[in-house]
């Protein structure tokens, strides 16, 4: 899954890509590296950043969506947790909603139920402007667990296809340092949960601090971690670096196989 984000203050790309033009040019090069799924993005999630109202979403979203819909048969995800922004970005080309609030907003769950389309669950604790601010679990693997599987079976009662739920725990958001090497040390965990596990950790904070480096120096953390992931049974990996990763898990992937993958 490589990120495309379309916003003005995205941790790790700026605004680099919040221009269509830009961000189809981007699309392309995802596209080109071997993404399977593209996961477009118009309102910042990192620590702190602003509220962006729903026009103004989809308004930066809907013109990319469309033009990477024109251009490609790639696989379209939309990263948002406001259901008229889901539907302008099914509307557009979107197959998949990808939600850091697991689908919580009222109304989200009756629509993805009946728009028929794929969902990503992640958690969250707390929300992004405040999540890293003193996050604290009594046991951090269970209690993600249990919110994840709570979720996936109210969207189900909902009406949403079991196999159409993907299930992310959510690293680096709402969690300490600690609490994201629990987890990602706990994966295995996480893939036995029986939907399909979704991992993000590329360019991320946490690498920077355990390996001192700015963002923009954190590729080879981020690939020794996709390979992790991938050993540990990760279906899905949420990337920025998609040539580099594609590659990486590739080779594990080969491996665990015991096949050309």
């Amino acid at each position: 899954m490589g990120i495309l984000n379309v916003t003005p203050d995205s941790f790790s790309d700026g605004d680099r890509f919040a221009g269509v033009d830009a961000a189809l040019e981007r699309a392309a090069q995802i596209v080109a590296e071997g993404a399977t799924i593209v996961d477009v993005g118009g309102e910042s999630t990192r620590p702190g950043a602003a509220a962006v109202d729903e026009s103004t979403e989809i308004a930066r979203v809907v013109p990319v969506i469309e033009g990477i819909a024109a251009a490609s048969d790639i696989a379209i995800s939309i990263d948002t947790s406001k259901p008229k922004v889901m539907a302008a970005a099914v509307a557009a080309g979107a197959c998949i909603v990808n939600d850091v609030y697991a689908l919580r907003a009222p109304g989200a769950r009756a629509w993805a139920a009946g728009s028929e389309v794929g969902v990503c669950l992640m958690h969250m604790q707390g929300e992004p402007r405040t999540m890293q601010d003193h996050p604290h679990y009594e046991d951090v693997v269970a209690e993600v667990s249990e919110f994840l599987t709570h979720e996936r079976d109210e969207c189900i009662r909902s009406g949403v296809a079991r196999d159409a739920i993907a299930l992310d725990p959510g690293l680096g958001f709402g969690k300490t340092l600690a609490h994201n090497l629990t987890l990602l040390k706990s994966l295995a965990h996480f893939a036995a949960l029986d939907s399909p596990l979704l991992v993000g950790v590329s360019r991320k904070s946490f690498i920077g601090r355990v390996l001192a480096r700015p963002v923009d120096e954190r590729l080879y953390g981020g690939l020794g971690l996709a390979a992790l992931a991938v050993t540990l049974g990760a279906r899905i990996i949420r990337t920025h670096d998609v040539g580099a990763t594609r590659d990486a898990i590739g080779m594990v992937s080969t491996v665990l196989q015991g096949t050309e993958h």
